[in-house]
C-alpha cells in the first residue's frame, strides 16, 4: 500500500543524498517547569478536557447494543452502540446519588441501573427510565434528571470524545482534509483491536510523545534495533491544521538514495507517524496501524499513561501476518520498554531535582516542536 506522498519520497531521497533534512524556521525553548509543575498539568488536563480526544476504537462497540465503560482524565464515562448503529456517549455517573450506572468494563444492554438506589437509564438517550418508590418523592421530572451527554463521533474508526460536554465543534473542521486523506486508505473503521497494552509510567506526558516521534535518536538510544531500521536526522514534516506527520526513511530508502537507485513511496523505503493532537498518533506498517494515546495523570505531573494498540483488518489476518506482527510488537517494545521509558525517566527525575531553564528543540526537530507549540498557543504561553 503506498503512503501517498511521492513528493515526500522525493524529498528523503534528495535529503539523503546530500546529508540535510527538512527544517523550521526556528529553534524552540521550552521551559523545564513545564514538565513538572503542577500548576501546568491541570491547565493541560483541563484543555485536554476541552478538545476532542480519542477515547477509544469502534470495533470495542461493534454490535448494536453494546457498551464499554473507562475512565478519561478522571471522568467515568459509559459509551454505547445505539440501535441505529450511531455511538452514544454519557457521564457514568447516576443524577440521584451519583452512582455508577454501568460497573462492567464492557457488555451488551438495553438499559443501565445503578445498584445503589435503582435508578435506571436509556441504552438510546441516557434518559431517566425508572425510579423505584416514585411517589416518595417531593417530584422527579425524568427528562431533567437523565443522564449528562457526552458528544461522541466516529471517524475511521476512533472515537472522538469531547470531555466537557460541548456539541458546537465538527469532526470535518477538527480534522481537516489531510488527515481524512492519510488515514482514508487503512479502512480503519473495519479494522479490530489486535493487541493492547498499558503502561503507566513515572514520566511526564509530554516527554513520552516527544521520545515517541523524536527523529533525532535512533542510532544512539537503539543502536542494535530500530536504529538500524530507520535513518537518524532525515525527515520531512507536514503540518495538517492541528495535527501533523512526520515522514521518515528506512535506512534501505537510506543506502538506495546514496547509491543513485530508485526510491518510492512504499513501506518498504518510508513510515510515518500521524500526530493527532493533543495526545494520539497513527504508525503506519505494511500489516497493521500502531495507535498511541499517551494520558495525562490527573494526580501529578510526573506521571502518565501510554495506551498502544494494534489495529488490523480481520481479512488481512492469518497466521504469517500475526507473527509478523507480533515480531513488530517485540521490535516496538525493545525499544520503547527498555530503552527509551528508561531514559526519559531520567528526563523526567532530572527536571524534578532542578527544574529551572529550558529544553531546546532545534530546528531539524520539527515533530517534537509541534506539540509544544500548539500548547503554547492554547494556553496562552
Amino acid at each position: 500500500m503506498s503512503l501517498l506522498n511521492s513528493d515526500v519520497a522525493d524529498l528523503l531521497t534528495e535529503h539523503l543524498k546530500a546529508g540535510t533534512t527538512e527544517m523550521s524556521p526556528t529553534d524552540l525553548r521550552v521551559p523545564i517547569a513545564h514538565f513538572v509543575s503542577e500548576e501546568r498539568a491541570a491547565k493541560e488536563r483541563e484543555l485536554m478536557a476541552r478538545l476532542p480526544v480519542i477515547i477509544g476504537h469502534g470495533s470495542e462497540i461493534a454490535e448494536r447494543g453494546s457498551f464499554v465503560t473507562r475512565e478519561v482524565l478522571g471522568i467515568p464515562l459509559l459509551v454505547v452502540r445505539k440501535s441505529d448503529g450511531t455511538v452514544g456517549g454519557y457521564l457514568n455517573i447516576c443524577r440521584h446519588r451519583g452512582g455508577r450506572v454501568a460497573d462492567a468494563p464492557c457488555g451488551k444492554q438495553r438499559y443501565f441501573t445503578c445498584h445503589y438506589h435503582g435508578w435506571s437509564y436509556s441504552r438510546e438517550d441516557g434518559g431517566l427510565r425508572g425510579v423505584p418508590y416514585d411517589d416518595f418523592y417531593t417530584h422527579v421530572d425524568k427528562d431533567r434528571h437523565g443522564l449528562h451527554t457526552i458528544r461522541v463521533e466516529e471517524r475511521h474508526g476512533f472515537l472522538f470524545a469531547d470531555l466537557s460536554g460541548r456539541q458546537d465543534w465538527d469532526i470535518d473542521d477538527w480534522l481537516g482534509p489531510e488527515v481524512d486523506a492519510q488515514l482514508a486508505p487503512f479502512g480503519l473503521d473495519g479494522a479490530e483491536i489486535f493487541l493492547d497494552r498499558s503502561f503507566t509510567l513515572d514520566i511526564n506526558w509530554k516527554i513520552v510523545l516527544d521520545g515517541a516521534i523524536d527523529v533525532l535518536h535512533p542510532k544512539f538510544l537503539h543502536p542494535t534495533g530500530v536504529g538500524k531500521l530507520i535513518e537518524t536526522n532525515t525527515s520531512v514534516w507536514r503540518q495538517y491544521g492541528r495535527h501533523g506527520q512526520s515522514f521518515s526513511p528506512r535506512t534501505r530508502m537510506g543506502d538506495a538514495a546514496r547509491a543513485g537507485e530508485p526510491t518510492d513511496a512504499s513501506f518498504r523505503y518510508m513510515g510515518s507517524n500521524l500526530f493527532l493532537y493533543p495526545n494520539s498518533m497513527v504508525i503506519s506498517t505494511p500489516d497493521h496501524v500502531e495507535f498511541w494515546t499517551v494520558w495525562p495523570d490527573t494526580g501529578t505531573a510526573g506521571r502518565s499513561t501510554t495506551q498502544i494498540r494494534f489495529l488490523v483488518r480481520p481479512e488481512k489476518r492469518d497466521e504469517r501476518i500475526e507473527r509478523r506482527i507480533m515480531r513488530s510488537w517485540e521490535i516496538l517494545e525493545e525499544a520503547a520498554v527498555q530503552e527509551d521509558w528508561p531514559m526519559e525517566l531520567t528526563i523526567q527525575q532530572n527536571a524534578e531535582a532542578h527544574p529551572h531553564g529550558t529544553f531546546l528543540y532545534g530546528r531539524n526537530e520539527q515533530s517534537c516542536q509541534h506539540l509544544h507549540r500548539e500548547l503554547a498557543a492554547d494556553l496562552g504561553d
